[in-house]
């Protein structure tokens, strides 16, 4: 087991995902992380106004996604915006677009996906950018939030536990990496569940259980992890065995994932079982999977073994440690 944990995790660290996310320290580069209003590293930028915040982020989708799956682009538009939305305790107010496509039906195809996904997050889709005389097909989507109590990527705190919620009820959205427990989902039942399930993230905000979370993102769950450590200035320990998984998929391909619904959250422990049956309640599957310490590492134990994979005195990950 030693020798395969040490091969996974080296898998895990030298993939592109983990790569793309090393490639915003050139960015916190130039932009800075100094003193700021609104601090960078987290899911959304967080505004403060009046009693809250206005939340904003945006997400871009590479060609060779938006060429072979369309629709499913445009439905990913509105559904992993409104995810980060979600992870900041807040709820989504709209979305615009910004789109090229070489031809009207290409174009076409992104949008139904795009309007289907508003429609069924409840998020309209206020405006944007269009050509349709471009060379290529290409896609970003912005969207702006409202939040009333912060969950943010700073203030994850040694003593507390790591806290996976993710919907399991879905499926491998072939050939890439995504777990789509979302898509299928776009009748009045399916929107009401999928609607229900995202508002518990600024419920638990807004009951004080949680101060800190990310949903998980292309780095998979161990670089989405190594985010949040390094923006609240943190180590933690993970078990892989107690992470929430689909009976038949394989740890590393389970780890390299994307799912449509996963979070990490951070908490007292004493806040973990409130936390976690709020999830269960709604079919979504929730576990202690660690704990958060002040070792500026990121260890992983798998059964008996235990190894670091990543060390934050040795190198940064997007350079906005504290």
């Amino acid at each position: 087991m030693a020798h395969e944990l040490t091969t996974l995790l080296r898998t895990l660290r030298m993939g592109r995902s983990l790569a793309a996310k090393q490639d915003i320290a050139e960015v916190s580069a130039i932009l800075g992380t100094g003193a700021k209003a609104v601090r960078l590293g987290d899911d959304c930028a967080a505004i403060p106004d009046g009693g809250g915040y206005l939340l904003l982020a945006s997400e871009g989708f590479q060609d060779s996604f938006v060429r072979s799956m369309p629709w499913f682009a445009g439905y990913c538009g509105a559904m992993v915006n409104v995810s980060d939305i979600a992870a900041m305790g807040g709820r989504p107010v709209a979305v615009v677009d910004a789109l090229w496509s070489d031809t009207s039906e290409a174009a076409a195809s992104i949008l139904t996906g795009l309007h289907d996904g508003a429609n069924t997050y409840g998020v309209p889709v206020v405006g944007g950018h269009t050509n349709m005389r471009s060379t290529h097909n290409s896609l970003s989507v912005a969207i702006l939030g409202r939040a009333r109590h912060l969950l943010t990527s700073f203030d994850a705190q040694p003593g507390e536990v790591l806290i996976a919620a993710i919907d399991l009820r879905g499926r491998w959205h072939d050939p890439h990496p995504f777990w789509d427990a979302s898509s299928g989902l776009c009748g009045t039942e399916g929107v009401a569940r999928l609607r229900g399930d995202i508002e518990l993230l600024p419920s638990i905000a807004e009951d004080g259980l949680s101060r800190a979370a990310k949903d998980i993102s292309m780095a998979g769950l161990l670089g989405t992890a190594l985010m949040l450590a390094e923006c609240s200035g943190i180590g933690m320990t993970i078990m892989l065995d107690d992470i929430p998984r689909p009976e038949d998929a394989p740890m590393e391909r389970w780890l390299s994932a994307f799912p449509s619904y996963g979070y990490l959250l951070t908490a007292r422990p004493e806040d973990a079982h409130a936390i976690m049956a709020r999830f269960r309640g709604r079919g979504i599957t929730a576990s202690v999977i660690g704990r958060c310490e002040s070792t500026q590492r990121l260890d992983v134990i798998w059964a008996d073994e235990k190894e670091t994979f990543w060390d934050f005195t040795r190198s940064s990950l997007m350079g906005f440690a504290p």
